[in-house]
């Protein structure tokens, strides 16, 4: 049945270190073959790479921990609209629609990972470090796959009237 609602939301508990529940499903995203603490030394590893950067830098408007900078990563790359392929007539349209708030973060959530796992050479955590750094300043591989949704969907707003 597509579309039914699950208890997975009430059913996952926050992660351990920083009692973060979104945090928490990023590292259900980031696991592999069920290796979850494989995924949670890594992303806490990426956190404490944050933390140390924050300790060294001495600008004014920095964040104060490494979860505020996941969350502003997190928010910076969450999209708004999207194009969807609608077939009206015979003939397919890009039609863009609004993002609902789930989405937007698990499609915030594939496009950091994935901006990640692209990238070859280094430790994942290192890697993810570096584009939860980027994306909280509105740079990198995930913000460029956003700013891209953006540009379709502004491109094909001439067929917005297709949505229902």
């Amino acid at each position: 049945m597509a579309g039914r609602i699950t208890a997975s939301e009430d059913q996952l508990k926050p992660d351990p270190r920083y009692g973060d529940k979104v945090l928490a499903k990023f590292i259900n995203c980031v696991m592999y073959d069920g290796k979850k603490t494989v995924a949670e030394r890594c992303v806490y590893d990426a956190l404490d790479i944050i933390d140390e950067r924050l300790a060294r830098s001495d600008a004014e408007n920095r964040p104060e921990n490494a979860l505020a900078v996941f969350h502003m990563a997190i928010d910076n790359v969450k999209p708004y609209v999207e194009v969807r392929s609608k077939r009206i007539g015979g003939a397919n349209y890009q039609v863009p629609i609004q993002v609902t708030r789930r989405r937007q973060q698990s499609l915030a959530f594939r496009w950091i990972i994935s901006a990640t796992r692209s990238e070859k050479g280094r430790p994942m955590a290192q890697k993810l470090a570096d584009e939860l750094v980027a994306a909280a300043k509105g740079e990198g591989k995930a913000m460029s796959t956003r700013d891209q949704t953006h540009r379709m969907a502004d491109a094909n707003k001439a067929f917005a009237h297709f949505a229902k």
